[in-house]
């Protein structure tokens, strides 16, 4: 069932483009898509674009009381919590509200972050209006089937992702890998456009002694770092075996993980010697990132993996599968450690490689930071204003289509 929407706040003055963006997770809730959109939000506002926000109403939402301070419209719709993730929600229909609305406020264009109820609702929507519409390919939800008991499904969630996205304009992914796959299960229109990172407030000079301190870590101590969901998609096992092998070789080493979830308990139960801080965000967040030594990253179902460039810009060395944003972003021996994709073993004898080494530790550190800073926010905004506008210009040109006018260029240029 629908429900009306409400707007609080109005939209900056002499807006470039009227840019509606559609989303089920938005801060406060912790996690790389809602801080993404948030990043991606405030870059085009930078750039003179009205950004609306459609997401579901949030519990104790500082973003709801206070939008018109933050200069961000926002339409709130809905929500229900997630079975097992209590503090994150999922919106519900809204079909004829936000038909009502842009048929009265008409954006220039649609986007869509997430596929969920409500992002379904902005699809039919912005088909029946006839806007611009591109979408994000975020989660491989397909792939963490397996790990709920759930394969059998895989198939069936991907033919829906798939039926989703190629109803839009263009569908965003973030490297050139992914765009290659989702090609070959028959995606199309596929825009590559990178994850940016805040380098400002992801820092080395975040480092606090009195951190590591609380983590009780000695001053000659090793921090090993996680951060992430607590779920079985995360390979934690593995994560605890990369720890427990370096830990073997060098009692100093202490596990500190950051995040939470419903595997929060097994794994506390399984490394009782890991320091477990919950989910943390701003500043806290980004002082566990640079009172690091190494970021281990065991997954091997991510789109992309924000944390993986949160870490790097923190100047922290990362240990990854040599896939998603770890594959473009990480130099194996230059600026962290890269293995083959499915081989456990080979990570477990890197994370004790590293632990045997920490003049390389050291050196992997120092080019860490610099091999990220080209990806700020400001950048990525511009590059998916530029996908935005061609798209705007092939839906105006007289029977040109996107896709004719997206033929012929490279799917990462500007």
């Amino acid at each position: 069932m629908d429900e009306a929407l409400t707007i609080d706040s109005l939209p900056p003055r002499n807006p470039s483009l009227r840019v509606a963006v559609v989303t089920e997770t938005f801060p406060p809730e912790i996690n790389g898509v809602a801080q993404t959109i948030e990043q991606l939000a405030r870059a085009l506002q930078v750039r003179n674009h009205h950004v609306q926000i459609v997401r579901p109403r949030q519990r104790a939402d500082d973003y709801d009381r206070d939008g018109a301070r933050l200069g961000l419209e926002q339409v709130l719709t809905r929500g229900l919590p997630i079975p097992r993730y209590p503090q994150l929600r999922v919106g519900l229909p809204a079909k004829r509200a936000l038909q009502s609305l842009w048929t009265v406020r008409r954006p220039d264009l649609v986007h869509i972050a997430t596929e969920g109820p409500l992002g379904w609702s902005a699809l039919r929507v912005a088909r029946k209006l006839r806007l611009p519409l591109s979408t994000d390919f975020r989660t491989q939800f397909h792939a963490y089937s397996r790990h709920y008991g759930l394969g059998w499904m895989e198939k069936s969630i991907l033919g829906y992702l798939r039926h989703f996205h190629n109803q839009a304009d263009c569908t965003f992914v973030p490297t050139e890998a992914l765009r290659a796959q989702l090609a070959g299960w028959g995606f199309e229109r596929l825009c590559v456009a990178p994850r940016g990172v805040d380098a400002e407030r992801f820092s080395p000079r975040w480092r606090s002694a009195a951190l590591r301190a609380a983590w009780s870590a000695s001053a000659d101590a090793r921090i090993v770092l996680y951060v992430g969901r607590l779920a079985a998609e995360k390979n934690l096992d593995l994560l605890v075996r990369a720890y427990e092998a370096m830990r073997a070789h060098d009692p100093a080493w202490r596990l500190v993980v950051v995040g939470d979830g419903p595997e929060r308990g097994a794994l506390q139960a399984r490394c009782p010697t890991a320091v477990l801080t919950g989910a943390l965000s701003g500043m806290a967040l980004a002082e566990a990132y640079a009172s690091a030594d190494v970021f281990i990253f065991p997954s091997q179902t991510e789109t992309f993996g924000n944390v993986v460039t949160e870490a790097l810009a923190s100047g922290v060395p990362v240990l990854a599968f040599d896939l998603a944003g770890a594959h473009t972003l990480v130099q194996s021996g230059r600026n962290g450690v890269l293995v083959p994709p499915g081989d456990e073993r080979a990570f477990v004898r890197a994370a004790e490689l590293l632990a045997r080494e920490p003049h390389t530790v050291a050196r992997l550190a120092q080019a860490a930071r610099p091999s990220v800073l080209h990806l700020s926010w400001a950048h990525i905004a511009e590059h998916m204003e530029q996908h935005w506008l061609r798209l705007l210009a092939a839906r105006q040109g007289a029977g040109m289509s996107f896709a004719l006018a997206w033929h012929g260029r490279p799917a990462s240029d500007g």
